[in-house]
């Protein structure tokens, strides 16, 4: 035996043994992940845009947590992030575009509970282009790059592909159902990761949300919608974002997706023909265009997010009428949050409050206080330990994360004092967003486009939106040198390497391509 299979091998027995005294009361663990949620689309988090009644009980039952970041804020690397509860440059995943698959190898969290004991199964979005390891079962969402269509999906598991008819929220809730009630072994505790496409682009409301849609309904602009861009720096100015330009006709529905069957066709064309021959009589231009396009995007993704939410209450009703609830910890949160029209721009990516922070909520019956609050700064970093921590697992190797059941079980907010690091590495990309990485400190964040030699700063007390760059002003000086300290000390707290790693030579031509085919509209 190699020294490396034996170290492998004890590591397993230790998780093993760690976990055996307390087996009886180990949880159950329900992990609800959606796609591109921004909190302002999340009713428990206040002044939301929509009703999310089925989330909204998880924050009742437990603790809304206020301050929730990702550090890498698109779809595969958060996952990533969250399967290891380690920053992108250790897991190995850096891009949706180039990373090529995860490394399902490494020490991960549902191999961790796999070795100690728990029954572990993962349903709908995956998004990391390989099998999953670590996972008694798996069923996962497979065409469209394993992004998936909202309509009609596939589902890729060790069975092979399985083509489906129906919407995606409905088929991925009735794959998670059907495994708690089928194939769960009732005399082991359990990880279901429970993951949703929805609300991702190209926001696809379910077949109720489509029949009651209310094409004269208004949803409230954002205040920088029409802002201009054109006084700010170099980063924000190339950016392709903005609802204005880089919107397409599938986007806002003046075009139909190409995988719905005749019911469905049908049934998309009842609800948007009149408004799209509307649109194409009047023809509004300038900021009119924007403002309809606009509403066409965000009543879209809210009316998707609609269809979610109610597949998230036939989850949680069946956890109660099975007496699951009582010993499970249940959580819900996004992989990154959403431009929802700040600053005239769709999508995410960059460590702005509205794309970086995400809903994060967790209820776990007589052990997190119902209906409590956390300010705390937290990261999807921590997932991971919190979930061995509370099944009383360590994990052999360190993860970059902390525990959060200390900050909601104990109350002891007062005591959390941490700096959050961010770093997004994909570019060259399809949405031209600049790699930067920054500093989340309690008031200050302070972001470094490092290939550009720019920097700014934000006083996110005073200006929680990040509309006004501090960088350089008068007064500002000492703050900004103490935080650039504060930035390198995270970065060799994690071992951030000094050099990015390399891009495969055929995605930068690839990308110029598609600019300059973007460039002809």
């Amino acid at each position: 035996m190699s020294m490396k299979i034996f170290c492998t091998t004890l590591a397993v027995l230790l998780v093993v043994c760690s976990a055996a005294g307390n087996a009886a009361e180990r949880p159950n663990i329900v992990f609800i992940m959606s796609d591109d949620h921004a909190v302002r689309a999340v009713g428990a988090y206040g002044s939301s845009l929509v009703e999310t009644s089925s989330i909204d009980r998880i924050a009742a039952g437990g603790v809304r947590f206020d301050r929730a970041y990702v550090g890498n804020a698109i779809c595969g690397p958060s996952r990533a992030t969250t399967m290891t509860g380690l920053h992108s440059h250790a897991n190995g995943f850096y891009s949706n575009e180039w990373s090529g698959e995860f490394d399902g190898h490494q020490q991960t969290l549902p191999k961790l509970l796999q070795s100690a004991g728990y029954q572990t199964a993962v349903i709908g979005k995956w998004h990391l282009y390989s099998d999953p390891v670590g996972f008694d079962h798996w069923q996962v969402i497979d065409n469209v790059m394993e992004q998936g269509t909202y309509y009609n999906p596939s589902f890729r598991s060790p069975a092979g592909v399985e083509e489906t008819t129906g919407y995606v929220a409905d088929l991925v809730t009735d794959k998670a159902i059907d495994w708690l009630d089928s194939a769960r072994a009732s005399d082991q505790p359990f990880l279901l990761m429970y993951h949703h496409k929805t609300p991702h682009r190209d926001w696809m409301p379910g077949p109720l949300e489509l029949r009651d849609w209310d094409e004269d309904a208004r949803v409230d602009e954002p205040d920088s919608l029409l802002r201009d861009l054109s006084v700010l720096n170099s980063a924000r100015r190339e950016a392709r974002m903005t609802i204005a330009d880089y919107m397409t006709d599938i986007d806002v529905k003046l075009s139909k997706s190409s995988h719905l069957n005749q019911q469905q066709a049908r049934l998309w064309e009842d609800t948007f023909t009149p408004g799209n021959a509307a649109y194409e009589a009047s023809r509004p231009d300038g900021s009119e265009d924007v403002r309809w396009k606009y509403q066409r995007y965000i009543k879209t993704y809210l009316a998707s997010i609609t269809s979610m939410d109610r597949q998230i209450g036939r989850l949680l009703d069946y956890l109660d009428d099975n007496g699951l609830m009582e010993n499970t910890l249940l959580i819900y949160t996004s992989d990154q949050g959403f431009f929802l029209g700040e600053n005239g721009w769709f999508d995410k990516r960059w460590m702005d409050e509205v794309s970086s922070r995400v809903p994060l909520l967790m209820q776990w019956s007589g052990h997190i206080p119902a209906g409590s609050s956390t300010a705390g700064l937290v990261q999807n970093i921590d997932y991971a330990p919190t979930l061995l921590d509370a099944v009383g697992v360590e994990a052999p190797l360190a993860m970059h994360g902390i525990s959060l059941l200390p900050l909601v079980t104990t109350g002891a907010q007062q005591d959390w004092e941490r700096d959050l690091y961010y770093h997004f590495y994909e570019n060259p990309g399809f949405h031209g967003v600049a790699r930067h990485y920054g500093i989340r400190t309690d008031r200050y964040k302070l972001v470094h486009y490092y290939r550009k030699g720019e920097w700014e700063l934000f006083d996110l007390l005073q200006d929680p939106a990040d509309q006004n760059d501090l960088y350089g002003r008068s007064g500002y000086e000492a703050i900004t040198a103490n935080l650039k300290r504060r930035l390198q000390a995270l970065r060799q707290q994690y071992k951030v390497p000094e050099t990015d790693p390399d891009v495969p030579w055929y995605h930068g031509p690839i990308v110029r391509l598609v600019e300059w085919l973007l460039s002809l509209r």
